[in-house]
């Protein structure tokens, strides 16, 4: 049976789901947009919380220590919504793999796995796992996806100068990393081979459908009958994966909540609700 959820207390308009699916985050980097991410966990709730891998990025945190109040604000909102109720489970992915010492323990409230099954309201059964064990460069030439994270780490730099100088132009945001991800030839492939990759595993285990991350790219789409969801990141897309009551599954991105927290505007098919200050 569902545990009730004690909900945010702040004086703000607060999206109700029952699942939200949350992934690279990439804190300890600065490219982590960890102030909107702690902004759409302020406006959101949710029976179950899935941290999809890469929350922490090691990675980076080895080669040089970046870490904001912003990024320490984030676990301890996450801390609190465990507090309060939400079940929260954390994925180990690649740039977190430290956790992966952890399988199967679980600290202030937030239980630590390599994968997870969740159960939809109308009964879909969705494997949770973050994907770099299906990524060949990562698990068959480690040195290469480091190399990889290197210069995806610099586009990412390169595109806040680049975007920096469109703001004040009036110009919108446009990404450099994933204009290379989505026109070379090579990298366009490898996201499909992931994907693919993915969903047989998924149907292979009797799954209905698959939660994941890594790559990237905010998609749901249905790949050999098996439902392929991919939550996005928060260092660009600011996407997340949700769970209406009745089961359906949407992506939905920062600037949704954004508006919520501007115009008080509801997510269509998502429970609003104002506190008791409002």
């Amino acid at each position: 049976m569902d545990t009730p959820v004690s909900h945010e207390d702040d004086s703000v308009a607060t999206l109700r789901f029952r699942a939200i699916f949350i992934s690279d985050i990439h804190l300890g980097t600065a490219s982590c947009q960890a102030g909107r991410l702690l902004d759409f966990l302020r406006h959101t709730d949710s029976r179950y919380l899935y941290l999809v891998g890469d929350i922490i990025d090691g990675w980076q945190l080895k080669r040089r220590w970046f870490w904001q109040q912003s990024h320490n604000d984030v676990i301890q909102k996450v801390l609190r919504k465990a507090r309060k109720g939400t079940r929260v489970t954390y994925i180990a992915g690649n740039h977190d793999e430290a956790m992966r010492h952890f399988l199967g323990l679980s600290f202030g409230g937030i239980d630590i796995r390599d994968e997870a099954t969740h159960v939809t309201a109308s009964g879909k059964r969705l494997l949770v796992i973050h994907g770099d064990l299906f990524d060949a460069v990562v698990q068959g030439a480690k040195w290469l996806a480091h190399a990889g994270d290197w210069a995806y780490m610099m586009s990412l730099r390169l595109n806040r100068w680049f975007n920096h100088l469109r703001a004040r132009l009036g110009l919108p945001y446009w990404s450099l990393a994933q204009f290379l991800k989505h026109r070379v030839k090579n990298a366009v492939s490898y996201i499909g081979n992931f994907e693919d990759a993915l969903a047989h595993e998924a149907r292979r285990r009797d799954f209905d459908g698959v939660v994941c991350g890594h790559i990237h790219k905010a998609e749901i789409r249905d790949i050999g009958g098996v439902l392929y969801c991919n939550d996005g990141d928060w260092v660009e897309s600011l996407t997340a994966l949700v769970e209406l009551d009745n089961g359906e599954l949407r992506i939905i991105d920062w600037k949704a909540i954004e508006a919520l927290r501007r115009d008080a505007v509801a997510f269509e098919g998502a429970e609003i609700a104002h506190s008791p200050g409002d």
